[in-house]
C-alpha cells in the first residue's frame, strides 16, 4: 500500500524549513511589526521539528496504524472507552518493537533541540556570570539611572539578561549622551530584559546547531537578532523621540560589548537608524489582528490535518 499519509507532514516540513523562511525574510511587514514577525519565526521553528517528528512516526509505523495518528494514539495508549490518562505499564509493555522505534524516531529531533537549547542557555548564563563577576570589581551601581556604571572611555550601553539582570553604561557614554539620548537607550536595553529576548537568541543558536543546513536556520540567524533590536527600539520610542534614539545609536555604534549581552549599538545600527527616522505606518489594526491570529493557526491547522490524515 502506498504511504500517502506521509505527504501531509512532508509538505508541512518542506514549507516550514525551505519555503516560508525566505518569504518571511523578504516580507515588508516583518520589519514594520517586529514583534509579530518574531512570533512568526517562533511558529516556524516549532512547526518544523513537529512536522519532522510526525513524518518519522508515520514513515515507521505499520500502514494501518499510521493512517490517522489520532486514532493510533487512542488505540495504543488508551483502553476502550477510557478518557485521556497516562498509559498503564502493561499497555506500554504490549507495544511492538516497531511502534517503540517509531516513537523514538519521532521524539529524537525535539529531544535533541531541547537539550541543545538548554546547553545554549547554560553556556550564555555562565558567560554572563563571568562578566558580571568582573564588573563587580570595577563598576558601581547608579541608583538614579537604575544601571551599573563602568569606567571606560568608549561610549557603550548594554544589558546582561537572565538572573541578576542589569543594564551597564560606560562613563564614556555618560559624557557623550544627552539626558534624552541616555533615557532612550536605557529604555531600549530594559526592553530586552523585560521581553526576555535572550531566549530567542538561544533558541536560534540551538536551531542552527541541530539543523544547520536549512534555509529556516540561515534566515532566522540573520533576521531574529535584527528584529529583536527593532522591537526594543519600538519600546524605547514609546517615551523618547526618534531623533534622541537615532543620535544615541550613532554615538554608540562603535562600542564593543561582551558576548551574551545586548548592546544598543552594533552592526545593525545603520538599518535601525534608517527605520527609526523614516516615517512609517504599523498597518491597519484589523490587518494586524488578522496576522496575529494566523501565526498560531499556522502551527495548529497543519498539525491537526496531519494527525487526522487518512490515505487517499
Amino acid at each position: 500500500m502506498a504511504r500517502h499519509h506521509v505527504l501531509p507532514p512532508l509538505a508541512v516540513a518542506v514549507a516550514a524549513g525551505l519555503v516560508l523562511p525566505g518569504l518571511l525574510a523578504r516580507s515588508r511587514w516583518a520589519r514594520e511589526v517586529p514583534r509579530l514577525a518574531l512570533c512568526a519565526w517562533a511558529a516556524l521553528a516549532m512547526l518544523l521539528p513537529m512536522a519532522v517528528s510526525l513524518l518519522a512516526v508515520e514513515s515507521l509505523l505499520p500502514n494501518p496504524a499510521s493512517h490517522a495518528l489520532s486514532h493510533f494514539v487512542e488505540d495504543c495508549f488508551l483502553p476502550t472507552g477510557a478518557s485521556c490518562a497516562p498509559p498503564s505499564a502493561d499497555r506500554l509493555a504490549s507495544l511492538s518493537p516497531r511502534v517503540w522505534s517509531a516513537l523514538a524516531a519521532g521524539a529524537a529531533v525535539p529531544v535533541v533541540l531541547t537539550v541543545t537549547f538548554a546547553r545554549e542557555l547554560l553556556g550564555a548564563r555562565r558567560r554572563r556570570a563571568e562578566h558580571a563577576d568582573g564588573l563587580r570589581l570595577v563598576a558601581s551601581r547608579e541608583s538614579a539611572l537604575r544601571a551599573t556604571v563602568v569606567p571606560h572611555n568608549t561610549p557603550v550601553v548594554y544589558c546582561l539578561p537572565g538572573r541578576g539582570a542589569q543594564v551597564v553604561v560606560s562613563s564614556g557614554a555618560l559624557r557623550v549622551l544627552t539626558r534624552q539620548q541616555l533615557t532612550a537607550v536605557l529604555e531600549h536595553e530594559r526592553a530586552h530584559l523585560v521581553g526576555r529576548h535572550h531566549l530567542f537568541l538561544c533558541a536560534t543558536s540551538a536551531l542552527r546547531t541541530v539543523l544547520r543546513a536549512l534555509p529556516l536556520t540561515r534566515h532566522a540567524q540573520e533576521e531574529v537578532p535584527l528584529l529583536l533590536e527593532m522591537a526594543a527600539d519600538d519600546r524605547a520610542l514609546r517615551g523618547s523621540s526618534r531623533d534622541a534614539l537615532a543620535t544615541a545609536l550613532y554615538s554608540l555604534a562603535a562600542g564593543q560589548h561582551p558576548q551574551a549581552a545586548f548592546a544598543a549599538g552594533g552592526s545593525s545600527v545603520v538599518v535601525r537608524m534608517r527605520r527609526i527616522l523614516t516615517p512609517r505606518t504599523s498597518g491597519h489594526p484589523v490587518l494586524r489582528a488578522v496576522l496575529a491570529g494566523l501565526v498560531p493557526a499556522a502551527v495548529l491547522i497543519p498539525l491537526v490535518v496531519v494527525c487526522c490524515s487518512t490515505p487517499v
